[in-house]
């Protein structure tokens, strides 16, 4: 499952409108079971008409991915539990096909299979309940990524009938670039696309500033700012935030994260508290700050200089938040992340 947490500051974003002929404009509205917020700016652009544009896409993508939907594609396919050839929408044989890329690279720690031990657990409902290892080793068996075959480029088989998909660590980033690339087939080329903390930029403000966005502190019992991105380069960027701090449960002195390894199927025992992962990608950068907030900074650091990703991981030590970056992330010239004090 997928949760995250980028505290995207608007005050960041308001422009004052003196000395401007062109004003950021915003539309937001609920989506996914989150909220959105979008800001973009250009000449002769009809905001009623990019709202009603924005809200079809989302109806039609929320239809399509949606788990917590019955009615939704990919909850009919894990729905018919036999392992027969399933016909299903190329869009999720394509992100299927992403999150398997990254599973791989991730050593099978990130896995879109993973819904029954998150269930078992107890992780969608308000209580914990570790379960046996004889339950444990049970449930395993119906979890694993190579227990999914893609058959072609519109079906998919299960090897196992019981075996389900869940979607929510890759689809809010595939969410992005879809409303992203709505924004640009009307002729919007500058925007900030937001979606439940997930984003995506591209080009800069009216008056010729950078888009800016703030990181949260990943403390439990607040929100604030602790880091400032700027991006400070035309093309399009992703950021993506998966975090431990607001979703777990402390269980006789010990603390459980919501983030399964889906090989062991137990909650991850390290003290990464949070990734952030830019990329061009928000359908990459979704998965893999969850892949990397699965193996955790040690593991997570050596993965992505091993793949290429760039990645602001936040580990806690006691009371201290410490920060480590991999390497593509300090050869990624456009973009600063200072603290919010700066």
């Amino acid at each position: 499952m997928k949760f995250s947490y980028l505290l995207v500051t608007f005050s960041l974003l308001l422009l004052s409108a003196c000395n401007q002929s062109v004003e950021v404009q915003k539309i937001s509205g609920y989506a996914q079971g989150t909220t959105y917020h979008i800001s973009f700016w250009g000449k002769a652009i009809d905001s009623q008409q990019i709202q009603k544009t924005v809200d079809d896409e989302f109806n039609r993508l929320d239809k399509l991915l949606s788990n917590y939907r019955p009615d939704s594609s990919i909850e009919q396919f894990n729905a018919i539990k036999n392992t027969e050839i399933q016909a299903v929408s190329e869009e999720i044989v394509g992100l299927v096909e992403q999150a398997r890329q990254v599973s791989i690279a991730s050593q099978g720690c990130y896995d879109l299979t993973v819904k029954p031990l998150f269930e078992l657990w107890g992780f969608k409902g308000d209580k914990l309940t570790p379960p046996s290892t004889g339950t444990l080793n049970a449930t395993l068996q119906q979890v694993g990524f190579d227990q999914l075959e893609i058959v072609d480029v519109g079906h998919l088989r299960k090897q196992i009938p019981a075996l389900t998909v869940d979607l929510s660590s890759i689809a809010q980033g595939y969410s992005v670039k879809r409303i992203a690339s709505v924004l640009e087939q009307q002729g919007i080329n500058d925007y900030l696309v937001e979606i439940g903390g997930e984003l995506q930029t591209r080009g800069h403000k009216p008056d010729g500033g950078f888009w800016r966005i703030a990181l949260e502190k990943p403390i439990s019992e607040q929100r604030t700012m602790q880091k400032v991105v700027t991006i400070a380069q035309p093309e399009p960027l992703a950021v993506m935030t998966s975090g431990t701090y607001r979703h777990y449960f402390d269980v006789d002195g010990k603390r459980y994260s919501h983030i399964l390894d889906a090989k062991t199927g137990v909650p991850v025992q390290h003290n990464t508290v949070s990734v952030t992962v830019f990329h061009n990608d928000p359908t990459q950068a979704d998965a893999w700050s969850t892949a990397l907030l699965c193996l955790g900074r040690s593991a997570g650091v050596e993965a992505a200089n091993k793949f290429g990703i760039a990645a602001l991981f936040i580990e806690q030590q006691g009371e201290a938040f410490n920060d480590f970056v991999s390497t593509p992330l300090t050869d990624l010239s456009t973009v600063k992340i200072s603290d919010s004090a700066d």
